[in-house]
Formats: C-alpha cells, sequence, structure tokens
C-alpha cells in the first residue's frame, strides 16, 4: 500500500503549528512556534493578538515543516487543518490559510475538529494502540472520558457539566499569583505540597464532572485568607486542589473501564502532561489495564496531532469543501450515551 503523507495545520489558540505525517503515525516533523511570552504579560490569551501573530508565523512554520520532512508540497497527499473549537480569529488564519494552499496545490483539503486531533496525539507516541480503547480527554476547553470505537467515531460517556480542568488549572494558577500558562507551575507547587485541605469531589451525582465548585472553592480561601492577613500555604493547596480534581477524573474512570469491559485506556489534552495525573492512570496497570500516555510534546496543540487525524478521515473520504468556515463552539463529533 501506498504510503500516505499528511500535512497538518493547527492554529486554534496561542500556537500557530504545521507538521507532516506518514500513515497517521509516523511524525516526520513537528514545528510550533508558542506565543507563551508574548501573552505572558498579559496572565492570558489575548485572541486578537494571537490572530495576528498566527497570521505573521503560518507560512514560515508551514514552510519548516516540509523542510525538516524533507518533502515538497507536491508530496502531500493533503492537507488537514484544525476548523474547531478554538478562537474564531485565530481558527479563521490556519482555515483561509490552508484552503488557500490546497487549492494552490490542487490536493485534498481535510476539515479536523481539534478535539479528536488530541486524542489521535496517542497513535504518535504509540502506534501499535488500536481502538476500541476509552480515553480520557483533559484539555483547557473539554473534559470528557470518551470511548473510541474506531479511529472517527467516538461516543461520550461523561463529560463536564460547566468548567473544563485545564481552565481551572489557570484559574487556580492565576488566584496563586503564577505565571502563564500556569498548569506546569501548580504542578510543581504540588509535587512539594501536602493533600490538607478538603475539597468537594469534581464528581457529579450522575456522573459528570463539575470544576467550577471546586475552582470557586479555591478562589475564595484565597482571597478569604488576604483579607484576614493570613498567608495560604500554596504548595498544599496546590497539592489539595490537583488531588481532588485528579481522583475523581480517575475514580469515573475506573467506573468507565468495569462497564465497558474495556481494558485500553489513554489520556489526552494539555492536563495529560500533569505528573500526578499521569502517575495515577499508569496505576491502572495493576489492575490489568493497558495504559497508553502521550509524549509530553503531544499533550500541548501541535500539528502532529491534526496530521495523524486527517490522516484517517483521507482513508475514510471524508473532505471538506472550499467553502470551508471556522466552528469556534465545534463540539466532538460523538454520539451521546444516555444515563
Amino acid at each position: 500500500m501506498k504510503d500516505v503523507y499528511i500535512l497538518g495545520i493547527e492554529s486554534s489558540c496561542d500556537e500557530t503549528a504545521c507538521a507532516v505525517v506518514k500513515n497517521g503515525t509516523s511524525v516526520l516533523s513537528n514545528v510550533v512556534f508558542s506565543q507563551i511570552d508574548v501573552h505572558k504579560v498579559f496572565g492570558g490569551v489575548v485572541p486578537e493578538i494571537a490572530s495576528r501573530n498566527h497570521v505573521e508565523v503560518v507560512d514560515v512554520v508551514t514552510k519548516q515543516a516540509l523542510k525538516e520532512a524533507g518533502l515538497t508540497l507536491q508530496d502531500i497527499d493533503a492537507i488537514a487543518v484544525t476548523y474547531g473549537a478554538g478562537l474564531v480569529g485565530a481558527l479563521l488564519v490556519g482555515v483561509s490559510y490552508a484552503k488557500g494552499l490546497a487549492q494552490s496545490a490542487k490536493k485534498p483539503l481535510i476539515a479536523v475538529n481539534h478535539i479528536e486531533g488530541h486524542i489521535c496525539s496517542n497513535y504518535l507516541s504509540n502506534p501499535d494502540l488500536k481502538p476500541p480503547f476509552l480515553c480520557l480527554l483533559t484539555s483547557g476547553g473539554h473534559t470528557a472520558i470518551v470511548r473510541v470505537d474506531d479511529y472517527v467515531t467516538y461516543t461520550v460517556l461523561c463529560s463536564t457539566a460547566d468548567d473544563a480542568i485545564g481552565e481551572c488549572f489557570d484559574k487556580v494558577a492565576r488566584v496563586l499569583g503564577l505565571p502563564y500558562p500556569g498548569g506546569i507551575y501548580v504542578d510543581k507547587l504540588a509535587q512539594n505540597g501536602k493533600a490538607t485541605i478538603p475539597f468537594k469531589s469534581v464528581v457529579l451525582a450522575n456522573g459528570n464532572f463539575s470544576f467550577s465548585g471546586i475552582k470557586t472553592a479555591v478562589v475564595n480561601l484565597v482571597h478569604n485568607a488576604e483579607q484576614k492577613g493570613e498567608t495560604v500555604n500554596k504548595e498544599d493547596l496546590a497539592q489539595s486542589f490537583t488531588k481532588t480534581a485528579v481522583d475523581g477524573l480517575i475514580s469515573r474512570l475506573q467506573k468507565e473501564i468495569e462497564t465497558s469491559k474495556i481494558n485500553k485506556v489513554a489520556i489526552a489534552g494539555g492536563v495529560a502532561a500533569n505528573s500526578y495525573l499521569r502517575q495515577e492512570v499508569a496505576k491502572l496497570e495493576k489492575q490489568g489495564v493497558k495504559v497508553f500516555l502521550p509524549k509530553l510534546c503531544y499533550c500541548g496543540d501541535n500539528g502532529a496531532m491534526i496530521a495523524s487525524q486527517g490522516y484517517f478521515q483521507f482513508i475514510e473520504g471524508d473532505f471538506a469543501s472550499m467553502d470551508l468556515n471556522a466552528c469556534p463552539t465545534l463540539r466532538l463529533r460523538a454520539k451521546y450515551e444516555k444515563k
């Protein structure tokens, strides 16, 4: 069978990324231009600034990805691009550029759901992973346990009723005065702390998650301490928050493993880089569960995960037309399990 080369473009938030992936699992290049330093002064992503930066570097990043892969645009079989979910302006840059590139090179265009791309990051790190498996999706905008039925079909088993865990980590980091992006700093603090603060579970009675409560509890605890002139032990607070949030995910995941009888589990999204989450998921192997963890470089936004998902859609003949538009509120293309 002929090898298939997919060029993947990602611009949903504050990373401009492009990658070339062969046959959905072999990464030939993965170039990421991060805007962290640009947005750090604001304490978070400024959408308009993010869009402008994407415009400035998307062509450079794409050419670099092709160069590192040792290929030309004519060697590429299709161009995959994130069209949602994300910041509308940022998405439009990637979509517009990909459409122009595909049209000029006479290559098929593939519209990729950013959330599905995160799930596919596991194929890049674990080429032997095959559906069906359960995936714990933990990103800045989404939190869910998904059953991956096949490479392009998903069933959402449970999800968050409000905030995503990644957003929650960022808010906790901000209230603790930590730099942006905060997740990595909360992780480091937590490693030196003790879980001394009791927080309410993030698992609701219906099996879904809720992170707004624990986020508010952390904010109130810090603000009340400040008003009283008291000092909060940031390490203990970070560990207490992290343990409560992650333990809720793990306990819920265990129930889905038991119910589905599927003994393969993967994690995905930015919070998949959290050391405590990776540690606790790995412990599932003691219960006979085969655990797949993405490499840290594939946890954040990147073009390789988009190219990987693009490959599986290419095989299915799932192509987009040239009237493709950005969809900032795009949901996972999936069935939702009724509770």
